[in-house]
């Protein structure tokens, strides 16, 4: 397994208040776990529950399963978005996806999205086993970028298994204005297959295109598990390979979806998202394309445009899970 290092005294909110403590402050129930996957693969899980300190408190509205982003990991800024989930009912579970986080492999290195799907999969299918109360809920996907392709393929490999879901400024194709050109291209793809770790893919600072405000920028910075290296040849690779079949199968999304994008995203192209809403099979689509935000809407943009995005998201699972506000 690999070894990282975390000190429990890190965190996002920016004291040292314990995470328990932190996650009682805020009514929610939280907790964390390793899950090993069926090619025996320590995964490091996280779940934000609703606070049951009784008996008669109402159960989850529904459950969430929810996949970060390349790069990223559920245990920093990406839980601000499942806290206020649990907050308003919603039962949430993530994992570091392979090469993330506290999960095993190689830092940044994703060899088959197609493997972590399958992680994500039996993870799904184990928590979904553990409540025989969970069978009864309605059952959504939230990805965020990366996460959101991933997300579309748990769709295409189990196209009943969910309610809905939410794809936030989703990678599902990548687009032509980004992509290497040829013959880099091709030469890329020669080399990756003799090294497919190798760190070398020339690329800007993402986090600079991805936040908004600057005072937010040094609190994503002082993450210890972000992955600030370039990208590595075999992760790009596959990383084109499922956009690329994705942008294919747009049309073949049947699962009720809200895309949400902002237009002045880099990282990913709202005109994919755009695609998306337009060519899916799906009857139930909601698009929404906020004017000026960039690629981190739930965390780098203003405090007041993450609760316009926050708003949306939650106003969407309602409505399908027949209720307004928890009580």
């Amino acid at each position: 397994m690999s070894e990282h290092h975390l000190s429990p005294e890190i965190n996002f909110w920016g004291d040292d208040t314990p995470e328990q403590d932190y996650f009682n402050l805020k009514g929610i129930v939280g907790s964390k776990s390793y899950f090993k996957s069926p090619r025996g693969l320590n995964l490091f899980t996280r779940s934000w529950l609703p606070s049951s300190s009784s008996s008669s408190s109402p159960p989850p509205r529904g459950l969430i399963f929810m996949v970060h982003g390349y790069g990223n990991d559920i245990s920093w800024t990406f839980q601000s978005t499942s806290i206020f989930l649990a907050q308003n009912g919603f039962a949430c579970f993530a994992l570091d996806i392979e090469g993330h986080g506290r999960s095993d492999g190689v830092r940044a290195y994703v060899p088959s999205v197609d493997l972590v799907v399958a992680d994500i999969v039996s993870f799904i299918d184990t928590v979904k086993k553990k409540n025989p109360n969970y069978r009864t809920l309605p059952r959504f996907l939230f990805g965020e970028s990366m996460g959101g392709a991933i997300s579309l393929l748990i769709h295409f490999a189990d196209p009943s298994g969910f309610d809905g879901a939410v794809l936030v400024a989703p990678m599902c194709k990548i687009s032509d204005k980004v992509r290497p050109k040829w013959p880099i291209d091709q030469f890329l793809i020669g080399i990756s297959r003799f090294f497919p770790t190798w760190a070398v893919v020339p690329t800007e600072d993402l986090l600079e295109k991805c936040i908004k405000v600057e005072e937010k920028k040094p609190i994503a910075r002082r993450n210890p598990m972000r992955y600030t290296e370039k990208p590595r040849l075999g992760t790009v690779m596959e990383l084109l390979r499922v956009t690329d079949y994705l942008g294919k199968k747009l049309k073949d999304v049947g699962i009720p979806f809200i895309v949400l994008h902002g237009s002045a995203d880099v990282v990913t192209d709202p005109e994919v998202s755009r695609e998306l809403y337009e060519e899916a099979k799906s009857e139930d689509k909601t698009l929404k394309i906020y004017e000026g935000m960039m690629h981190s809407m739930l965390f780098g943009e203003t405090d007041e445009n993450i609760e316009i995005v926050r708003g949306d998201i939650v106003g969407w699972l309602n409505d399908r899970c027949g209720g307004g506000d928890r009580t």
